[in-house]
């Protein structure tokens, strides 16, 4: 599979425009990225923009902090869904996993799986603020739940995506669950490094630059 299939094209930034968004689009479609990544208010948009081509739509929910009760990540979903997501991205609570609520972090990740039914769920970790042993841990939660991919970061934390992290994801993971890595992925180099670890996609602004030079601009996400 070419590296443009690996890639979800990301807009996630507050600044973010309704040009931004159709650009976004425009240059998924000329490239033939998997899916554009954005956030949920963009969706219908980003349809609009997408109609009659194969480029998937994902939208963040909880996003970027994660910090949201329950019932708004769920509603956040649904609408999404509604408004022509095909997949969702969500950000785990964070401050729960630090306080070993173990349980509610699960049952928040089955609740919006069960809510999005055959569309596929992302779950995005933090790493950054995690041990390794919560990575180990939160990766099984979201096995566990039924989720479709772990993801590392949302590239607005502290740090983002390491090989280091992804390998103890993978150790986890094995082949009951597909890793995204994201946050600071901006040259050829590490994304191939990342797609040979076992990683089916990633999360990236500089996806145009990853299938034209292949190196790109150190300030982005």
């Amino acid at each position: 599979m070419k590296i443009n299939q690996y890639i979800d094209h990301t807009l996630l930034k507050a600044t973010a425009t309704q040009s931004d968004i159709i650009q976004l689009c425009n240059e998924a479609k000329e490239h033939h990225f998997y899916a554009v990544c954005v956030n949920s208010s963009y969706v219908s948009l980003a349809k609009k923009e997408l109609q009659n081509s194969p480029v998937q739509i994902a939208a963040v929910v909880g996003f970027p902090l994660g910090a949201m009760s329950t019932e708004a990540k769920v509603f956040e979903a649904q609408q999404a869904i509604a408004n022509g997501a095909t997949e969702i991205d969500m950000v785990i609570h964070i401050g729960n996993l630090l306080d070993g609520a173990y349980e509610k972090v699960e049952h928040e990740i089955r609740a919006i799986k069960q809510a999005i039914g055959t569309h596929v769920l992302k779950v995005i970790f933090e790493n950054c603020y995690l041990s390794k042993q919560q990575i180990q841990h939160v990766s099984q939660l979201a096995i566990n739940a039924g989720a479709d991919f772990i993801k590392t970061s949302t590239g607005f934390g502290t740090g983002g995506a390491t090989f280091e992290d992804v390998a103890l994801m993978k150790e986890i993971a094995k082949d009951q669950i597909a890793i995204k890595a994201a946050g600071g992925i901006r040259d050829l180099e590490t994304a191939l490094k990342y797609i040979s670890m076992g990683v089916t996609r990633l999360g990236t602004s500089s996806g145009v630059t990853l299938v034209t030079t292949g190196i790109a601009d150190k300030h982005q996400y």
